[in-house]
């Protein structure tokens, strides 16, 4: 089977916004349909892309009806693994109404704001929390913060420059009632 979108998980997750995506270390994935993933699974790989041969949950004749994706989908609501699952809804709905191409593009421009985060602001603890916010703030508002922490922080140090940062995100998510922590 030809897979056209490495990282956009089975199930609809961005692989361009998980930590272990994120990683120079030798833990890194490089997304949910690669190799290396497909070789360890997971119920959503074995069932859509081993079975059916199909890239995505959505594309399934069976997706309205199928009691794991929905549970999976009902978690992803209230909880996330190491992975930040609270638009993965949000993000099926945009894909089935706008395509997966679109989704690819916004993706594209959230993982280089994330990138753009790693490399200024990243003091050494916090990938998972840029990774979140990549993940939740609409496009807007993280450019507009990147702006707001580039401007703040010239001259300053790696630790300091990574504080006015998560100062500015904190502020917009209490502003929006977003939430910048893996629900547990």
């Amino acid at each position: 089977m030809h897979i056209n979108y490495l990282e956009i998980g089975v199930c609809g997750l961005s692989c361009r916004l998980c930590p272990m995506y994120n990683t120079e270390a030798k833990s890194k994935c490089l997304g949910c349909k690669s190799p290396t993933r497909m070789a360890v699974g997971c119920p959503f790989i074995t069932c859509a892309l081993k079975r059916k041969g199909i890239e995505f949950c959505w594309e399934c004749e069976e997706s309205n009806t199928c009691e794991k994706w929905k549970k999976h989908r009902e978690v992803g609501k209230k909880f996330d693994s190491f992975k930040c699952y609270q638009t993965l809804e949000e993000d099926i709905s945009f894909i089935c109404k706008n395509g997966v191409d679109e989704f690819e593009k916004i993706q594209k421009q959230r993982e280089y704001l994330l990138k753009e985060m790693l490399k200024d602001f990243n003091e050494g603890r916090s990938k998972s929390y840029y990774c979140i916010a990549a993940t939740v703030l609409e496009l807007e508002e993280l450019k507009r913060a990147l702006n707001q922490a580039k401007k703040e922080s010239d001259g300053l140090n790696i630790k300091e420059k990574s504080k006015i940062l998560h100062s500015i995100l904190d502020s917009i998510a209490l502003k929006k009632k977003y939430y910048l922590k893996l629900r547990k």
